[in-house]
């Protein structure tokens, strides 16, 4: 016997449902804020990869402990050039962009 179960939806229909299609202003925030989340998660990643703390990265970058925590946690929005400094000088790589529409 097969059980449907209508309450079921994607990813996307949450999202239009709860924050509207794409280009309304709370949508615009939601993506924006996982944007955010992503950057910050991919540089916490990272740094365990190579096994460092975020007070060695932040020494790396000429930082602090604090802002290096508070990107990885979402809490401070990181500029491109921020970004960029972290990758090359704390990661010793290159960051790479993209612009898909």
């Amino acid at each position: 016997m097969k059980i449907e179960n209508n309450d079921l939806m994607t990813l996307e229909e949450f999202k239009v449902k709860n924050y509207g299609k794409r280009g309304t202003i709370e949508r615009d925030e939601l993506e924006a804020g996982y944007e955010n989340f992503k950057i910050g998660a991919l540089i916490h990643d990272t740094r365990i990869e190579m096994g460092m703390t975020q007070e060695q990265l932040a020494e790396k970058v000429g930082t602090t402990k604090s802002y290096i925590s508070k990107i990885e946690n979402n809490i401070k929005e990181a500029r491109i050039s921020t970004i960029q400094k972290i990758v090359k000088l704390g990661f010793g790589g290159q960051l790479e962009l993209s612009i898909k529409l």
